[in-house]
Parts: C-alpha cells; sequence; structure tokens
C-alpha cells in the first residue's frame, strides 16, 4: 500500500524511472579507447592488484566501475533535488535559472525555523555530502546567500546535505579571509529535516527511503532490455598482449597496462 501523502505514486515511480534512464546513459559499453581517455594509472594498479591479491580482470572491472560512478553521482544528485518538484510549495529551476538555486520552497501561511523565526521562502544548495565543499567553495555559498537575503527580507537560505554528520537544522558559519560568517537565516539542514520542514512529517524521508527497493526492482524488473554493458576493455587488453610475444598471460597484461599509461616513454616505446 502506498502510504506517503506529499507525492503520489505515479510521480514517484515516474521519477525513479527517470533516475534510472540517468543511469543507463551512462551505461554504454566500454572499449579501451574510452576506457584510457583520461590515461589510467598503471602504477596504482600494479599495487592494488598484488597488494589485495586480485586479479587483472577484478582490477579493470573496479576501474570501470570507479568511472561510471564519478558519473552516476550526477544520477542521484538529479534523484535528490528532481524529486521536489512533485511536492506542493516546492519549485525546482532548470540549471541557471532563479539564482542557480536547486530548491525554491514557499509557503504562504509561514515558515517556523527552530528559534522561532517564521518567513515565507526557503532557497536551498544541495549537497549529497557534508564534506564535498572546500573552504573556497563553502566561501562562496555563503557570500551567495548572504545576497540573497540582502534581496529578500523575508526568507532564509538553507545548505541542505543528504548524507550530513547527523539529523540537524542548524545555523551555518563559515571562515571567509580568516573571518567566521554566520546569519540566523543561514542554515545547515540534514535532508530528513528538510523533508519534515516542508511536508510536516516528520518520516517524510523515512518513507521515501522505504519505498525505494521495491520500486527500483519493479521498474528494473519491467524493462523490455536489460541494461547491463558488454564491456571490452580485458578483451582488447589480451588482443594486445598477442602482438607481445609474452607467454605468461599475467605479465602480457601487465605489460599492455604499462603501455597504455606510459606507451611514449623511453623503454616503453620498444614493446
Amino acid at each position: 500500500m502506498w502510504n506517503i501523502d506529499f507525492i503520489s505514486e505515479d510521480n514517484f515511480r515516474k521519477h525513479v524511472k527517470e533516475t534510472i534512464e540517468k543511469y543507463g546513459e551512462k551505461l554504454k559499453a566500454i572499449d579501451l579507447k574510452q576506457f584510457n581517455k583520461n590515461i589510467v594509472d598503471p602504477i596504482k594498479m600494479l599495487f592494488d592488484k598484488n597488494v589485495y591479491g586480485i586479479s587483472w580482470e577484478e582490477i579493470i572491472g573496479n576501474e570501470i566501475f570507479r568511472q561510471r560512478d564519478k558519473s552516476n553521482n550526477n544520477a542521484i544528485g538529479y534523484f535528490h533535488q528532481r524529486i521536489f518538484q512533485y511536492i506542493d510549495g516546492c519549485k525546482v529551476p532548470e540549471n541557471g535559472n532563479d539564482g542557480g538555486w536547486d530548491i525554491i520552497y514557499t509557503n504562504k501561511n509561514g515558515i517556523k525555523l527552530p528559534d522561532e523565526t517564521v518567513i515565507h521562502k526557503v532557497y536551498v544548495e544541495m549537497k549529497n555530502k557534508h564534506n564535498t565543499m572546500n573552504s573556497a567553495a563553502a566561501g562562496k555559498t555563503m557570500i551567495k546567500m548572504q545576497n540573497q537575503l540582502i534581496n529578500d527580507d523575508d526568507c532564509a537560505c538553507f545548505l541542505v546535505e543528504v548524507i550530513a554528520q547527523k539529523s540537524q537544522n542548524v545555523n551555518w558559519g563559515v571562515t571567509v579571509d580568516k573571518k567566521k560568517i554566520s546569519h540566523k537565516l543561514i542554515r545547515r539542514v540534514s535532508i530528513d529535516k528538510f523533508y519534515s520542514l516542508i511536508t510536516g512529517d516528520d518520516y517524510a524521508f523515512y518513507k521515501i527511503c522505504n519505498m525505494l527497493p521495491k520500486i527500483i526492482k519493479e521498474i528494473i524488473d519491467n524493462q523490455e532490455k536489460q541494461i547491463i554493458p558488454n564491456d571490452t576493455v580485458i578483451k582488447e587488453l589480451k588482443e594486445m598482449t598477442r602482438n607481445l610475444k609474452i607467454n605468461i598471460e599475467d605479465l602480457a597484461i601487465q605489460t599492455a597496462i604499462f603501455m597504455l599509461g606510459f606507451g611514449n616513454y623511453k623503454g616503453f616505446e620498444k614493446n
């Protein structure tokens, strides 16, 4: 049974399906050229293989996963941000519009903050993890929020973190040019507290998380074709090794890996 009253089941399914499709865009088969687009680090791969006692196939698979995972973080950001377009009072601006905010929440009846201050609009900058901003980025975000408060005295600005250090809705301060800057209307908020604030349901984010596994599985199971890619990196590396005339496969792949990163360095170009 659907027990979430702040988003319909149809809209939730639609959003989850769109997020999965974002994954699909990144799941095109990876060949050797794509694999080495940014040039892999042969030395690290060699250490990893031997220190962890795993095969070249596993090392290559891990690197492919790492490359995809970096791109798929954008899909997860899409999920966390764009879901609010289906929740009353929330606007999710297109990239760069409305001051570049991730979410703008408006409530004409008022929004009460923990210190009892009441405002009617919240501007949100969303981050997936609490430690993803360096000091320069944090300072830039703080200045952006300060400017918003200058232009609108009936609002608050939130830094909403999906993976926060703890459940919280607290004042946020940063150090800029060795000076501590903070404001009572600039707040650091964990995503569960943000959901609670806009839906009135303390368990809103918990309900979303509980529903996700079932909906994801149903959508994946009902897809007409599987999205698992047929990567060709190992196959192409083994084809490279045939030209190297090295009889031991493990050593041949090792040499091919070195060629990927160091192929135009002295000594390596002879292979």
